[in-house]
């Protein structure tokens, strides 16, 4: 098979003419050259059209512009390697016109600067793309050639390899900068392309401080209404508290006016003076007097015991809530199971019951409101089956439940 590239034996790099063979040994000081039947890569980006000479070359370019698609055009190009030098045409009559002939027909792509030809393939352009700047732009400097592609990167054939008549004279491509001026020209485009970058950093800071600043003020408002709402609620509950008390106050005030009034009539003594209460008191007394207030008296004794309670052991709210709750269950069980004597029967001496209710002055008094009697010589609180009043458990009940819940609950 006939050799199809030239394979440089120092670093193994694939080349596919004598020209390039001679370029890469000034540039690396290789030359080590052998013929070789594998081809060079031709992989052409289906996006850009950026030819790729190799596998490792295509994945730099995937890296840098993010580029996929490659269409492998490798054994399209591929014919057998030239070993001899292209030589210049002889200036004999025949022989000029022989050579005008075939180099009118032999097109080839012009050389440009390297240097610029990197500069703008790191930039992003394809190298069909960065030849054809370079190559109609002069090699004057990377700045006119983006200006070029600029203002023809409508034209159809910009990704197009431009090719020009071999004998073009290739001291015109050459750039006309000196490389001090060149490289000053370069580090210019450097800077502004950094500039560019820092401004667009500074504008993207900008934007997500301004997003902090109004997820902030957004989360601060929320805190405040919260905090409203919550003081409002508190607000409702020390009123409805304030309320509850000051009903709780008139109703005791009121049976002790009645209890007063039924005292004086069953001593014989006359009606208290009118002139030292309301005129319309006495009628109001009356009316009361001759309703059933048996439960609502024993209901307000229930609450004005836990309160009671409450308030000789506000220092301790843990053992006050166990107390509650311990009564509760005491008064829940006789609900629930009317007919279990177990239920019914609380032994005074046992030690959780005095630890949690026995103790507290206030404890066994409410139970005795709840229908509880000592028995058999003051040892046991026992509720008899027929003495199981459920409106009177359900009452206790609903009491002990407020004073558990209510947060305010003998506070004010």
């Amino acid at each position: 098979m006939a050799a199809v590239s030239l394979k440089c034996g120092d670093c193994g790099t694939l080349l596919k003419s004598v020209e390039e063979a001679q370029e890469h040994a000034e540039l690396t000081s290789h030359s080590n050259f052998a013929e070789s039947t594998e081809t060079v890569l031709n992989l052409v980006c289906s996006t850009c059209g950026k030819p790729c000479r190799s596998k490792t070359e295509s994945d730099l370019h995937t890296k840098r512009t993010g580029h996929t698609e490659f269409v492998d055009k490798t054994l399209e190009a591929a014919k057998p390697i030239s070993l001899e030098v292209p030589k210049a045409a002889d200036a004999g009559a025949d022989g000029a016109v022989d050579a005008s002939t075939s180099q009118s027909e032999e097109m080839v792509v012009p050389e440009v600067d390297k240097k610029l030809l990197e500069e703008l393939e790191a930039m992003g352009f394809s190298t069909a793309r960065a030849t054809r700047a370079l190559h109609y732009s002069g090699n004057a400097s990377l700045e006119a050639a983006v200006n070029w592609v600029v203002e023809h990167e409508n034209d159809t054939d910009i990704d197009q390899m431009p090719l020009v008549p071999a004998n073009t004279n290739v001291e015109a491509s050459k750039p006309s900068l000196t490389p001090e001026e060149l490289k000053a020209k370069q580090q210019e485009l450097r800077e502004r392309a950094r500039k560019k970058k820092e401004e667009e950093e500074k504008r993207t800071e900008r934007e997500r401080e301004k997003e902090r600043i109004r997820v902030g003020k957004e989360l601060l408002e929320a805190k405040r209404i919260e905090e409203e709402n919550e003081r409002k609620r508190i607000l409702a509950l020390r009123k409805a508290e304030k309320e509850e008390e000051r009903r709780a106050r008139e109703k005791i005030r009121q049976k002790l006016e009645e209890d007063k009034a039924e005292r004086r009539r069953k001593l014989g003594l006359p009606p208290e003076d009118t002139s030292a209460v309301k005129s319309s008191a006495p009628v109001v007394e009356e009316k009361k007097s001759s309703l059933p207030i048996r439960p609502a008296t024993r209901v307000e004794q229930m609450r004005e015991c836990l309160r009671s309670l409450k308030q000789n052991y506000k220092d301790d709210d843990a053992k006050v809530k166990r107390a509650f709750q311990t009564l509760l269950t005491f008064v829940g069980n006789v609900a629930k199971n009317p007919d279990e004597e177990k239920f019914r029967k609380i032994r005074l001496t046992n030690q959780s019951f005095q630890e949690r209710v026995g103790a507290l002055k206030g404890g066994v008094e409410f139970l005795e409101l709840c229908g509880f009697e000592k028995q058999e010589g003051g040892e046991f609180l026992i509720m008899s089956r027929d003495k199981v009043d459920m409106v009177v458990l359900n009452s206790a009940g609903s009491e002990l439940d407020s004073a558990i819940k209510n947060p305010f609950f003998g506070v004010l």
